[in-house]
């Protein structure tokens, strides 16, 4: 980093506990662009190496705020998804893994397949004890059970082949929103989680998902064209 990028090392003994913990590709992999020279591979005059870990640390808790939320919408849709579908087809294994009870035409028959294939895998090759113990003493898994080994991508695909009715529920349980616009939502909302689970670079990801404009972008002042940067920069 000294003597071939140029970059300030003020404190060997530091740098050297850093890239230990951290590792480094993690770090100078996904935090070095804004310290180099646009179209070079050289690093701006002055740049140190205590610099690109701030911006390190600002970005991993900007990913901790943001999956501290993500998880409270994650366990409500849990319980959403599982409830009003459990009220509409019941409490057996086989309402969830029944094509029948899924919004099953030509444009989500793949998505409606595959994921009664991923549910299915989850009833049989699950080691958690809850669902272990499901299996054995009742030869049953609830969906309300099944849900929690679910992730944040398996429950959006379940909320897209549900049928309306269902949709309707969730998403007045959940307020201002329409099914549409919670699908957006979901799709959205998955992939920030992913990097945030995967401890990747938050602070400038992008998505070419859309969403409408809602009544809340426009009191929190948030202009619909520049919503996404407005996303990627949070915490700025």
């Amino acid at each position: 980093m000294q003597n071939e990028k140029g970059i300030i090392v003020d404190n060997i003994a530091y740098a050297e506990d850093i890239l230990r913990r951290i590792g480094y590709y993690p770090l100078m992999g996904g935090y070095k662009h804004l310290f180099r020279i646009p179209l070079t591979k050289n690093y701006k005059e002055g740049t140190k190496f205590e610099e690109i870990v701030a911006l390190y640390e600002f970005d991993a808790g900007l990913r901790e705020l943001f999956f501290k939320y993500l998880l409270q919408i994650e366990r409500h849709l849990r319980s959403l998804v599982s409830y009003y579908f459990s009220e509409k087809y019941g409490e057996s294994q086989s309402a969830y893994l029944d094509l029948a009870n899924y919004n099953n035409t030509r444009r989500t028959h793949t998505t409606a397949t595959r994921l009664i294939a991923t549910l299915q895998y989850a009833t049989t090759a699950s080691n958690h004890d809850y669902i272990e113990y499901y299996r054995k003493t009742h030869g049953n898994i609830p969906l309300w059970v099944l849900v929690n080994v679910l992730t944040f991508g398996n429950l959006s695909k379940m909320y897209q082949v549900f049928d309306q009715s269902i949709q309707s529920k969730i998403c007045k349980s959940i307020g201002d929103v329409n099914q549409r616009q919670l699908k957006q939502f979901l799709s959205i909302l998955t992939k920030f989680r992913n990097v945030c689970a995967h401890g990747e670079r938050l602070f400038t990801f992008k998505t070419i998902d859309t969403i409408a404009d809602l009544p809340i972008h426009r009191t929190l002042n948030i202009h619909l064209s520049n919503f996404y940067s407005y996303i990627a920069s949070a915490g700025k």
